[in-house]
């Protein structure tokens, strides 16, 4: 994430294919995928997938650079200019890097398998390029190589399809490589011909998901008519090699590269790759499921439709293309994760190396500490028919290891960041009436993981009540994730008549106050003894999760109400709300480059700070949140290639850019209270289940007129500076009438505030 957004990068190398440089009045409205630009994110430190998929796939295919540390989290970053093939998985916007399996790269001339280095790619099979030469969009990725080769593209759920144009008279060869990847280190290989145009073979790996397998199929339209093979880049034989330890899982680099000649390619050579966790003859059912033929248009136009049925989730009507491009553009980021985790019969391997078969569609690739703010209560209205198979991943997880996930990557588990967040996407799903899932068993396991010794500073959350600083490193942003997720509990336990687990939880997400410091007006760390930690500055990030005392003073998301109440009243709250916003104040050459996107202290680059703009409508003052959504916006978001101001991190950063458009924000993760900022398009509309609407109109819409005058939901006058999930499930219309200058009366009365239910 960053401080500061990067020069602009050659506006036109943006725009994707031929499709995208249509105007956006020629384009016909059912094509929304016109409008998405896929190079947004991709550079700064967005860290977004650059390639072909279909929505939640399995395979991601697309380039791959060479991996230069944390801004090609993804395998790809816009400022590049050495590309090393074409990969089959990949994560989109994450802090972290993994994946990038089985990589592909067709090129001409005398045999070879080095891959190069950053600074020499001579007598490599690398190339150099440019963006003039890419084409992308969603489902299809191309490039015109330098060494002659036309690749293109396309993918379905667990299978890509490549089709290569070679030029005539030239050594053809495509280098299958099981030693690259994207920051991950292969401990076993696998590769062999299995018939004239089939290969099989797996890759399994430790990296940021401590043991992944990746089994994979390979097919070729034209026989092949040599398979080399190599331990890295020493030639070994033909047709057949294994590296590493399976039994083991050495830690060794494992090294198994491939050149495949195919007989009688004149021009033209497709290919086609399916993986599975499973095993190799699954993977080659997933692709005889999926992909019968060698009809590279048929599958791309099948991804094409997939995308225009999730962007016709929302549809909006503004005059302002570029909002447009970025509203859709976020609406096709949202849907990179979670990403399916089982193949076409069911199976997958969990994170016991155990394969299990599901009766659910199984996701992985979980970012919670990140989705559970916005993404989650987003899917809850435009996905709801993935609620239940995302509640019943986790609860499998469970079963796997132990514990709820926390972030959970393709059958291993990260522990990347605090708190248990699966608790309140869980505890979302029951309480806003998803069945799909056992209520009891999830709440079993809520509660087990609330209390599971292992998990960072439970023990001492339950003996002393709190989390020391001098004993667990960044005790105090985890502490308050984890009440948090416990408010969650509460509200789940009262609802199923759990009186003495709705009590414990609800003091359990009480615990701000034991943080909060009186005499200075801040979160403060309390260490052992129980004194303050001293000296104390809330402009550093020591005893904070990506952050400073000056956000995590005011993550008290679940209950906004207690920071109003433990700062003294609606003024005194208001006041420090708005210096947060104001500030400045050194954060050290410790503070990490997660802390970006910074107006004062707030971070909107970083997921900690993305509910505080929707706290004032707790304290009456509604019309500041609406001059500040709407900056937010316009500032942080843009149609470029650095057009995200921080990690995506598997589509949090754009929920929150989707929802705040529509015109409101859920900030207690748990309860289903929809909290009003200010609408950016003059109509958008949500498609829900049974053949319902849901419409939000604002009247009088524009840059100035950013502040709500009054609202009407279905015709009637509303006073609310609200709105709750079962009203937009129901649907109908919500319109609000906008203008230039506050109206400090909206919202202002203590029963037309928001709340947090208890």
């Amino acid at each position: 994430m960053k401080f500061y957004q990067f020069i602009l990068l050659c506006a036109l190398s943006i725009i994707p294919s031929k499709l995208l440089c249509q105007s956006s009045r020629t384009i016909e409205k059912s094509n929304y995928t016109a409008y998405v630009r896929p190079y947004i994110g991709s550079s700064g430190h967005g860290h977004v997938f650059v390639g072909a998929n279909v929505p939640f796939g399995m395979v991601q295919v697309g380039p791959q650079n060479i991996f230069k540390g944390w801004d090609w989290c993804s395998g790809y970053h816009y400022s590049d200019s050495i590309l090393i093939g074409f990969s089959h998985t990949h994560l989109s916007g994450t802090g972290c890097a993994d994946l990038g399996d089985v990589l592909i790269m067709p090129y001409i001339g005398k045999v070879r398998t080095h891959r190069g280095e950053q600074n020499d790619i001579s007598n490599s099979c690398s190339i150099y390029y440019n963006h003039n030469q890419e084409k992308v969009s969603p489902g299809y990725y191309s490039i015109n190589m330098s060494n002659g080769v036309k690749a293109e593209m396309t993918a379905s759920e667990r299978t890509a399809i490549h089709r290569y144009r070679f030029p005539k008279n030239s050594e053809k060869h495509i280098l299958l490589n099981l030693v690259e990847g994207i920051d991950s280190k292969a401990f076993a290989t696998y590769a062999k011909k299995i018939d004239d145009y089939t290969i099989e073979g797996y890759r399994f790996t430790h990296g940021w998901s401590p043991t992944r397998k990746v089994f994979f199929i390979l097919k070729f339209n034209h026989p092949i008519e040599s398979m080399l093979v190599y331990n890295n880049d020493t030639y070994v034989g033909k047709d057949e090699i294994k590296t590493g330890d399976v039994q083991k899982k050495a830690s060794k680099t494992a090294g198994a590269k491939c050149v495949i000649t195919l007989k009688g390619v004149d021009n033209e050579a497709m290919l086609k790759i399916a993986l599975s966790s499973v095993s190799c003859k699954n993977a080659e059912i997933n692709m005889n499921t999926e992909i019968k033929g060698w009809n590279f248009e048929e599958v791309h136009q099948q991804a094409v439709e997939k995308w225009n049925k999730q962007l016709s989730e929302i549809q909006i009507s503004t005059s302002d293309s570029s909002k447009k491009e970025v509203f859709y553009t976020a609406m096709y980021h949202i849907c990179m994760a979670p990403q399916l985790y089982c193949d076409v019969n069911g199976e997958f391997r969990g994170h016991d190396d155990k394969v299990y078969k599901g009766t659910w569609t199984n996701y992985s690739c979980f970012s919670l500490w990140d989705t559970y703010r916005t993404l989650n209560p987003l899917f809850s209205i435009t996905k709801p028919y993935m609620v239940d198979d995302i509640v019943n991943s986790f609860l499998s997880i469970y079963d796997q290891q132990g514990k709820l996930p926390i972030w959970p990557l393709n059958g291993g588990e990260t522990e990347c960041m605090p708190g248990y967040s699966a608790v309140p996407i869980i505890a979302d799903a029951y309480l806003k009436g998803f069945h799909g899932f056992d209520a009891e068993r999830a709440f079993k396991y809520m509660t087990a993981s609330a209390t599971y010794p292992k998990q960072k500073g439970v023990t001492y959350l339950m003996e002393k009540g709190y989390i020391p600083c001098d004993k667990v490193n960044e005790a105090t942003s985890i502490a308050l994730e984890y009440a948090a997720d416990d408010w969650g509990i509460a509200l789940m336990a009262k609802k199923m008549n759990k009186s003495k687990e709705y009590e414990t939880y609800l003091e359990r997400g009480k615990s701000y106050k034991k943080y909060f410091d009186n005499n200075i007006k801040f979160i403060r760390p309390k260490m052992d003894d129980g004194s303050w930690r001293a000296p104390y500055s809330p402009f550093k990030s020591r005893d904070y999760t990506e952050g400073t005392g000056w956000q995590y003073t005011f993550f008290n998301p679940q209950c906004p109400e207690k920071i109003i109440d433990i700062m003294g009243g609606d003024a005194p709250f208001t006041s420090k709300l708005d210096s947060l916003f104001t500030v400045k104040g050194d954060m050290g050459e410790a503070a990490p480059p997660d802390i970006s996107g910074l107006i004062g202290q707030y971070a909107h680059g970083n997921e900690p700070s993305h509910p505080f703009c929707y706290y004032y409508p707790y304290a009456g003052e509604q019309w500041k949140t609406a001059e500040k959504v709407r900056f937010i916006e316009k500032d942080f978001y843009t149609n470029q290639p650095d057009g995200i101001i921080g990690n995506e991190d598997c589509g949090q950063m754009s929920a929150w850019y989707i929802m705040s458009a529509l015109g409101f924000y859920q900030v207690n993760p748990s309860n289903g209270i929809f909290v009003f900022g200010s609408p950016l398009f003059d109509k958008a509309t949500i498609r829900l289940p049974h053949s319902k609407t849901f419409s939000v109109i604002a009247e009088n819409n524009n840059e100035e007129n950013v502040y709500i005058q009054s609202v009407m939901l279905n015709g009637n006058a509303y006073e609310k500076s609200y709105i709750t999930y079962q009203d937009i499930m129901n649907g109908g219309t919500l319109k609000f009438i906008m203008g230039n200058t506050p109206n400090k009366l909206f919202g202002s009365k203590i029963e037309d505030r928001p709340y947090s239910a208890k």
